[in-house]
């Protein structure tokens, strides 16, 4: 090779070095710049306005009660003679809880029985006496009609002494009949009374045997044989009941509704209940509430029955419930910490497809505690900013980054 050929390649290799290197520096600045560019966008995290149900339902704990529950009490004093039932067992209406030993009440009950048969016996006596007043009348109202007819048809034939006196005998015996007639309606009257009376000592010595009222269990037994029990007409402070029954074939579960909700409860919504000491969900409906508010509490209590053929719930249970107040179906959902409130104004921050940040006036229906329906405002895919909005500002360029929901906040579910 000449020593022009060398040259000439020398310089061909420094010009091909130069331009390597002043390629590799211009992409390297490049490249730092595109970094720059990229590094100067705020990142913002973005959640998508999507279609899905809403719930707005309210947890609230609540208690079970019986259905029924009473003290049962004795109508009249005495002393226990037996009581065959305690704590825990099952009975029906009509059974016999306990039988009390009332002596005075059966003194008085065989005294009226008394009462009875000599009413009876003054009766007969009076009936008696009246056939006999009647007897008599008929035989002197006879003669006197004779010796009247006869005095008639032959004047001076009888004398008008013995028709005065005849005529007065009838008299006299119809009085009678009178008297005896009054007679019999006052012993009538006496066995009334009697008969009353007796019924009426009947009626309490029915008493003597206390029953259920209706079907359920016992819950508790305040006397034993032999105790003496007191009128349950007496005053409370003297009085004590025999046993408490209640009645836990149904049950009912008694919530305390707070003000703000109290006019979005209504018979048959549904009712989810959970029984802690079961480990067990039960579905019902809400039977009944007060429809005014406890003026201590603000709260309007509201019962939910449920039925308990198999004993497996009890009195007292503490239950979690949920209480189903609204749902809507395929609704446009956004989150509610992508909102702000102002001066009545709901407003959301919107990343656009350029993603630059608008902002937008929502209006909102139904709410959730974690995301709300959106009646107007935004519509389905748009990326809301959640979080922290005061970093972000109107015709702002960021760089998306999409968070993800937990399947609750994605259902709404109060």
């Amino acid at each position: 090779m000449s020593p022009k050929t060398k040259i000439v390649a020398a310089l061909l290799v420094v010009i091909v070095i130069g331009m390597a290197c002043w390629w590799l520096s211009h992409a390297h600045t490049e490249a730092e710049d595109a970094n720059s560019t990229k590094n100067s966008a705020v990142t913002a995290a973005v959640a998508r306005v999507e279609r899905g149900t809403l719930e707005n339902s309210l947890a609230i704990a609540g208690a079970f009660k019986p259905f029924q529950e009473v003290d049962v009490h004795a109508k009249v004093a005495g002393y226990i003679h037996s009581i065959p039932v305690d704590v825990g067992d099952h009975v029906r209406e009509g059974q016999t809880l306990a039988v009390l030993e009332i002596p005075e009440l059966a003194a008085e009950l065989a005294g009226t029985d008394a009462s009875v048969r000599r009413a009876q016996q003054e009766i007969h006596r009076a009936q008696g006496d009246m056939q006999r007043a009647e007897s008599a009348h008929g035989a002197a109202h006879a003669m006197s009609d004779r010796l009247t007819q006869a005095a008639k048809q032959k004047p001076g034939l009888v004398a008008q002494q013995e028709v005065d006196d005849a005529h007065a005998k009838d008299m006299e015996a119809e009085a009678q009949v009178s008297s005896t007639q009054a007679a019999l309606n006052a012993a009538q009257q006496s066995l009334e009374m009697a008969e009353a009376n007796h019924t009426q000592y009947m009626a309490l010595s029915s008493y003597a045997r206390i029953t259920a009222p209706f079907n359920g269990v016992i819950t508790a037994r305040y006397a034993d044989t032999g105790a003496l029990i007191a009128a349950g007409t007496t005053s409370t402070a003297q009085s004590a009941p025999v046993v408490k029954i209640a009645e836990v074939a149904k049950l009912r579960l008694v919530l305390a509704i707070p003000e703000s909700l109290a006019t979005q409860i209504h018979l048959g919504d549904s009712v989810k209940v959970h029984v802690s000491a079961l480990d067990k969900d039960i579905i019902g409906k809400v039977s009944r509430f007060a429809g005014a508010l406890d003026q201590q509490t603000r709260t309007m209590e509201t019962e939910i029955d449920f039925p308990n053929k198999d004993d497996k719930l009890y009195p007292g249970m503490y239950a979690e419930t949920v209480l189903q107040l609204a749902q809507r179906h395929d609704a446009l959902l956004v989150p509610l910490e992508a909102l702000a409130q102002s001066a009545g104004d709901t407003t959301a921050l919107v990343v656009n497809a350029q993603n630059v940040v608008e902002e937008r006036k929502v209006q909102l229906g139904l709410q959730g505690k974690t995301r709300g329906e959106v009646l107007s405002g935004l519509s389905a895919g748009d990326r809301v900013i959640i979080g922290n909005r005061s970093q972000y500002r109107s015709g702002e360029k960021v760089v998306p980054q999409d968070a993800k929901l937990t399947d609750m906040e994605k259902a709404g579910v109060n």
